[in-house]
């Protein structure tokens, strides 16, 4: 068996594996939609709704990106807003063969969720499997994708474990527009919604 195929199995069969950097159920395709850069925005519900916006940024051809995430998460009539900040980091580590059809990214970063009485850190560890399919005769695609992360949380009173699968679907409109869905099943659950503007 391909190492790479070893090691992306041993990810996912290891951990029956949260969302990314700031608690909310937002993930992350294999690929990056842009060449230099990107923005755009994301609202979640994970029981409280959320909204972020996030910058992306990389060089041409490289493997790598980042993302710097800002946002506010609306606790309720309970508590006050809570700010959320948050890096998020990706590596392509598999391409796609005759072996395993898919590609893969190690998904990482590292995030805040800030309220008084409830602040906590978050350290997403995952990855992310899925093929680009492209429509014929058009420039639009669809990525649709798994993410299996796991995501140590420390808090002002307590730290846990948090574990997730999020399922999610790119769909690439232009060189320019994509609008992003995901879907968290576990610790992490309920959906998002987001756009990138890409250059």
């Amino acid at each position: 068996m391909p190492r790479k195929l070893l090691a992306a199995l041993l990810v996912v069969v290891a951990t029956p594996l949260a969302a990314q950097s700031t608690g909310t159920p937002v993930f992350h395709a294999p690929y990056r939609a842009f060449d230099r850069y990107e923005i755009g925005a994301n609202v979640s519900d994970a029981g409280n709704i959320a909204v972020e916006g996030f910058y992306g940024f990389s060089h041409s051809g490289a493997k790598w990106d980042f993302a710097l995430r800002a946002g506010v998460q609306d606790n309720g009539t309970c508590c006050k807003a809570a700010l959320l900040v948050g890096l998020d980091a990706r590596y392509r580590i598999i391409d796609q063969s005759d072996d395993f059809p898919l590609d893969g990214a190690l998904i990482t970063g590292v995030g805040s969720h800030l309220a008084s009485g409830s602040s906590f850190l978050f350290i997403p560890i995952g990855i992310s499997l899925g093929r680009r399919v492209n429509f014929e005769g058009s420039s639009s695609s669809l990525v649709p994708y798994a993410e299996p992360v796991i995501v140590p949380r420390f808090g002002d009173d307590d730290s846990e474990v948090l574990v997730a699968l999020g399922l999610g679907a790119d769909l690439r409109i232009n060189r320019r527009v994509e609008f992003r869905l995901g879907i968290g099943i576990g610790d992490i659950e309920n959906f998002s919604i987001g756009f990138s503007l890409t250059r």
